[in-house]
């Protein structure tokens, strides 16, 4: 009886309730402390990877101390499909460097006063000077690849450059500038899982674009115009680098090692591995091979 010297009788029903509330309580305080640990994992991780960084970076600084003491001209091109890694790889080559020796150049839509001009003008005139670094975000070989397959140049455009270009980049080679031409490889499959994370998260949103959008479908075409641009422009004065960035601190990590590679620089830490990893780097002529290949699995033509 309710009051007797027995004390309250509690219902059994809402002893079950609370029971299962304090289970559900206890099943989220333990859900949270998981994912409280993965980031702490994640976030050590990163760390680690930043810190196996350092001491590329350092080196890098004594590669801008020669260039500016040898009064040396260097251009670095970053090239490759949308979410390939070139803007992450830039941030963690220049995070250190002397700010009044590099720039970084990415150059958007032309104006109506440079379509009326050379095409490779307005390139010319980011051109590095004496004991400077420029790297470009996306170069001149926008025309090699993305406005040929959006349509913003012609096709006669398109074949113009793809002629011209090889004589112009051996006669900056032959004037002296050390240029490096970086390709950033992805698959289609990480390419799109790097769009769908920027697409859900709110700090990399602003990362995609109506272009991206379209990336995945017109995969093959960039395919086709990758090919062609490899086959034509890897010469011997200016060859071009392959970086698979499926794991993007193994880009980073053998992007850097090329381009110190590009230069004996003084003072060059001995003790340092700066032979790139080959799962991860690839020169233009073999990639040209490795996609010859592919088409001709494909059928698409036969040797």
């Amino acid at each position: 009886m309710a009051g007797s010297a027995r004390g309250t009788v509690v219902p059994i029903s809402k002893g079950v309730d609370e029971a299962e509330a304090a289970a559900e309580r206890i099943a989220r305080l333990e859900s949270d402390l998981r994912a409280e640990r993965r980031k702490v994992r994640r976030l050590r991780k990163r760390d680690e990877r930043e810190r196996e960084l350092e001491p590329y970076q350092v080196e890098l600084l004594k590669l801008q101390r020669h260039l500016e003491r040898h009064d040396m001209k260097m251009i670095v091109l970053f090239e490759g499909r949308d979410a390939a890694g070139k803007g992450g790889t830039i941030r963690r080559v220049t995070r250190y460097m002397n700010e009044k020796h590099y720039r970084v150049v990415a150059l958007g839509k032309p104006t109506d006063e440079q379509r009326g001009q050379w095409y490779l003008q307005k390139y010319v005139a980011q051109f590095p000077r004496a004991g400077e670094i420029v790297l470009f975000d996306r170069s001149w070989y926008n025309r090699a690849m993305v406005e040929p397959v959006f349509g913003f140049c012609t096709e006669s455009e398109h074949e113009n450059f793809l002629r011209g270009v090889v004589g112009f980049e051996k006669d900056l080679v032959r004037q002296g500038i050390v240029l490096v031409k970086l390709y950033f490889s992805v698959s289609k499959q990480e390419q799109k899982r790097r769009f769908e994370r920027r697409r859900h998260d709110p700090l990399r949103q602003w990362k995609l674009s109506e272009i991206d959008v379209q990336a995945q479908d017109l995969w093959d075409d960039f395919t086709e115009r990758k090919y062609e641009m490899l086959d034509r422009t890897h010469t011997h004065a200016a060859p071009w680098t392959i970086i698979r960035s499926g794991d993007k601190h193994q880009a980073r990590v053998n992007a850097m090692r090329v381009i110190l590679d590009a230069v004996d620089y003084d003072d060059r830490d001995l003790s340092l591995d700066f032979v790139p990893e080959p799962k991860v780097v690839v020169s233009g002529s073999h990639e040209v091979e490795l996609m010859e290949a592919q088409r001709i699995r494909e059928g698409k033509f036969s040797l």
